[in-house]
């Protein structure tokens, strides 16, 4: 009886140290690479804006919203082309007859970095031209979140 307390105990022990032992493969040290993207692009895009059509008393006024105007057009294409468009669409059939189409396009997203180029009339519409240097974009986005790989790991 006292025999097999003892052989109980020391396979308890023995037991032990064999998964304390194991823990040790589990220690290990990343080393992280930061990797750069090889090329960075500009994107380019331009907004446009009726100037007439535009809410206001005087033309100085009107000339004002409708640089506001074509600069949020310019946006909204710049973020079309970073992003995407979200497309819905429906459609009714009655008697093999399209009785309603409805389409629906829209964008949303967070522009970053982006520049005025140039900012004109052009007749009755105003112009503006925008771009986004991708380079920027990139340094803008390391401040914040830093993309990383696995460049050597370590286990102890």
């Amino acid at each position: 009886m006292k025999y097999t307390n003892v052989i109980k105990q020391i396979a308890g022990i023995l037991l032990l140290m064999s998964i304390s032992g194991c823990s040790m493969f589990l220690d290990k040290h990343v080393v992280w690479q930061y990797e750069e993207p090889k090329n960075f692009p500009i994107i380019r895009a331009v907004g446009y804006a009726p100037i007439t059509a535009q809410p206001g008393d005087s033309a100085e006024i009107k000339n004002i919203m409708a640089m506001r105007a074509s600069k949020l057009d310019a946006y909204r294409e710049l973020a079309e082309q970073v992003y995407g468009h979200q497309i819905k669409g429906k459609s009714d059939v009655s008697n093999l007859v399209a009785t309603d189409d409805k389409l629906r396009a829209k964008v949303q997203g967070v522009i970053r970095g982006a520049r005025i180029v140039k900012s004109y009339p052009v007749g009755d519409t105003y112009a503006t031209e925008v771009e986004l240097d991708m380079k920027l974009v990139y340094q803008l986005y390391q401040i914040n979140a830093r993309p990383r790989t696995i460049k050597k790991v370590n286990y102890y």
